[in-house]
C-alpha cells in the first residue's frame, strides 16, 4: 500500500503519520521525558501494572551482576519454561525463550538447544547492556511463560503473538496483532519478518495483514486465514490499554498485551515511542483518529478508561466490504 514511489499526496490523503511528525507533535508534546523511565524499564513497568491491578508474566527473578550469572540455574530449576529479557531492551532484542530444560540442556521454541555456558553467556552480555537503550549497563528480568490463548493456534508461528495497541490521551486509537514466523525466529516482530494483522477497535476482527509492509491473506508457515483472526476478550484489553494513561500520565504511548490462557489479559510492555508500522497493518493513517481526539478538548470530568473506549469504538470502527 505505501512504499518509497508512493506520492506524497496519497500518504497525506490517507494521514498517514510520518517520524518527525510523531516525535515533534506527539512524543514532544504530550510525554513529560521524566515519565520515560516507567516504561522504558521492564522491571518498573511490571510494578506500576500491578500497583493498578494489571495482571503481567510472574516474575521469577532479577539479576543484577555478573558475579549473580551462575544463579540463574537454581533460580528456574522448578519453572519447565522461562524468560530472559533485558529490563531496558527494545524491539524484541535479547529476548531468549526457554521451553523446557534437563541436566543443564535448555530447549528453544524452535527446537534448537543451548547449554548452561550459553545461557549464562546471554545473560552477561545483558547486564553488559549489549541488547539496552543506549547500550547502558542493564539487568536481566526473568519470568514465567506465557500460555497463549488456544484460540490463537495457527495464527502464530513459534512464538506468543500479541496486541499492539495506540492510546492518545487515554483513547485507544489504533490495533494491531503481531504474529510470529519462521522468518522472524519466534518473535513478534514486525521488522525481522512477523505479521502484522490490522484490528477494527470496535469489534477486535482483522481487518488486514502484512508481512515486510506487503499484503498477505494467510500466515506464511501455517497457511492460517489471517482474516478469520478474532481477539477474545477483545474489550477487556481495550479498557487495559486506555487505563495506561492513569498508570503512567503518557499521552501517547503504545501497550503491548498477550492473552494467556489462564489468566486472561496480561500487559507485556509499555512503550513512550512506539513505531509507525501499524498505520500499515491497518491500511489507514493515524492522524485523522489523533485529530478527532485533540478536538474533543477539555471536559470538567476526564471519562474513565471504559468511557473512552466505548467513544473511540463508535468513532473508529472499521468499514467492512
Amino acid at each position: 500500500m505505501f512504499n518509497q514511489f508512493t506520492s506524497p499526496f496519497k500518504i497525506r490523503a490517507k494521514g498517514i503519520m510520518g517520524m518527525n511528525q510523531r516525535n515533534h507533535s506527539y512524543i514532544g508534546k504530550y510525554n513529560d521525558r521524566s515519565k520515560f523511565p516507567l516504561v522504558d524499564d521492564k522491571l518498573k513497568t511490571k510494578q506500576i501494572a500491578e500497583l493498578h491491578g494489571a495482571t503481567t508474566p510472574a516474575l521469577i527473578g532479577v539479576i543484577s551482576h555478573q558475579a549473580e550469572v551462575k544463579r540463574i540455574h537454581k533460580m528456574v530449576k522448578d519453572w519447565p519454561g522461562f524468560c530472559i529479557k533485558p529490563a531496558q531492551g527494545s524491539g524484541g532484542k535479547g529476548i531468549l525463550v526457554i521451553l523446557s530444560h534437563k541436566d543443564g540442556v535448555y530447549t528453544k521454541p524452535s527446537g534448537d538447544t543451548v547449554n548452561e555456558e550459553d545461557v549464562e553467556r546471554h545473560i552477561s552480555n545483558t547486564l553488559a547492556g549489549l541488547f539496552s537503550l543506549g547500550g547502558k549497563n542493564d539487568v536481566a528480568v526473568v519470568e514465567n511463560l506465557i500460555k497463549f490463548d488456544d484460540c490463537f493456534d495457527g495464527f502464530s508461528y513459534e512464538g506468543v503473538p500479541d496486541v499492539r495497541i495506540i492510546v492518545f490521551k487515554g483513547y485507544p486509537v489504533m490495533a494491531m496483532m503481531r504474529l510470529s514466523t519462521s522468518a522472524s525466529d519466534g518473535k513478534a516482530n514486525l521488522h525481522q519478518g512477523a505479521v502484522g494483522v490490522g484490528v477494527d477497535i470496535a469489534t477486535g476482527k482483522a481487518v488486514r495483514a502484512v508481512q515486510y509492509d506487503l499484503p498477505v491473506t494467510h500466515h506464511p508457515d501455517t497457511g492460517k486465514d489471517l482474516m478469520s483472526l478474532q481477539v477474545p476478550h477483545w474489550e477487556r484489553l481495550l479498557v487495559l490499554a486506555s487505563s495506561a494513561w492513569e498508570m503512567t500520565g503518557l499521552g501517547y504511548m503504545g501497550t503491548d498485551m498477550v492473552l494467556d490462557r489462564e489468566e486472561g489479559p496480561m500487559v507485556l510492555e509499555l512503550n513512550a515511542r512506539p513505531g509507525l508500522a501499524i498505520q500499515i497493518a491497518n491500511g489507514t493513517g493515524l492522524l485523522p483518529r489523533l485529530n478527532h481526539i485533540e478536538n474533543l478538548g477539555v471536559t470538567a470530568e476526564y471519562p474513565r478508561p471504559a468511557e473512552r473506549v466505548a467513544y473511540a469504538a463508535k468513532q473508529f470502527a472499521a468499514k467492512f466490504d
